[in-house]
């Protein structure tokens, strides 16, 4: 579990400062990162004081809210318990990546169905969703060469 030991106002003009630039997003994901300045006790993804205050509160997210993975091992406790950590530290969503059938099992039969406030905040980032226009392969690969060339800034 990393942990960061930056004081508050450090953390929002660099850390956070990128997020709080992002906050019209529609989705956004809480690390497994403990901020000491913020919450010395429990990392982001666990935090109701990070989420409330600096997720919800500094930087102005109101998009869907999702945990990092909460298979990564970084918190303690079964992943049902997890997954019950990151919903009550104040997450819309609980991220499950496994892929392990008595995991999904664990974390379905005790998560809630998505709060009011999470489920407009994911019918508006739904409504964002369009259709995926084709793709020119040979035209990303020469774009990506461009950017890795040496001296490009």
């Amino acid at each position: 579990l990393p942990r960061v030991a930056a004081a508050r106002p450090a953390l929002e003009t660099r850390d956070f400062a990128p997020f709080r630039a992002l906050r019209d997003l529609p989705l956004g994901m809480v690390a497994h990162v403990v901020y000491e300045s913020v919450d010395a006790d429990r990392p982001a993804s666990t935090s109701p004081t990070v989420i409330r205050d600096v997720v919800r509160g500094w930087m102005g997210f109101d998009g869907l809210l999702f945990s990092d993975d909460i298979g990564m091992e970084a918190l303690s406790g079964a992943p049902a318990d997890r997954a019950l950590a990151v919903l009550k530290g104040g997450c819309d969503v609980a991220l499950h990546c496994s892929g392990v059938l008595a995991e999904i099992d664990s974390v379905a039969m005790v998560t809630p169905r998505l709060t009011a406030d999470a489920m407009a905040r994911w019918n508006r980032a739904a409504a964002l969703k369009r259709k995926a226009e084709p793709l020119d392969p040979a035209a990303l690969a020469a774009e990506l060469d461009g950017m890795l060339a040496p001296g490009v800034a």
